[in-house]
């Protein structure tokens, strides 16, 4: 340990100590077969999907080495697996997939994932669907 990082350590008031950690995937752009019109059907379509994980281990890695982080590109790389392994006629059988996926990894606490389609409509950013292991904003 270094003489700056002995210097620190302590100094944070205990009102201000972490007590949550998340990871985020934020608007992953994927293809997918979706949805249930004539006009969807064959005609793969943008998706957007967020994920939030919050951790069951909020401390700080032991090293600043890859083995202490999660696997970004394993998440990434299952998200556009599971959107992609077949047809979905509803966002919300999407993301019940992911979620079920999702939820079972070691390590997670509460998960909060959301699929938008953001072609949909001229006027609007998007359309979608979000679920959640906890009910309001967060856990």
């Amino acid at each position: 340990m270094s003489n700056e990082a002995v210097k620190l350590e302590g100094i944070v008031p205990a009102h201000l100590k972490v007590r949550q950690s998340r990871i985020i995937l934020d608007s992953l752009e994927v293809m997918a077969d979706i949805g249930f019109h004539d006009f969807e059907i064959g005609s793969p379509q943008r998706l957007l999907i967020t994920i939030e994980l919050w951790l069951e281990d909020f401390a700080a890695p032991q090293g600043d080495d890859a083995v202490y982080a999660w696997n970004y590109d394993y998440l990434k790389q299952e998200v556009v697996r599971i959107a992609q392994e077949r047809r979905y006629n509803l966002q919300e059988t999407l993301i019940h997939a992911l979620f079920q996926r999702i939820a079972a990894y070691r390590g997670v606490r509460a998960i909060r994932i959301k699929s938008m389609k953001p072609d949909v409509y001229p006027d609007a950013n998007g359309v979608g669907v979000e679920v959640s292991s906890f009910t309001g904003e967060a856990p």
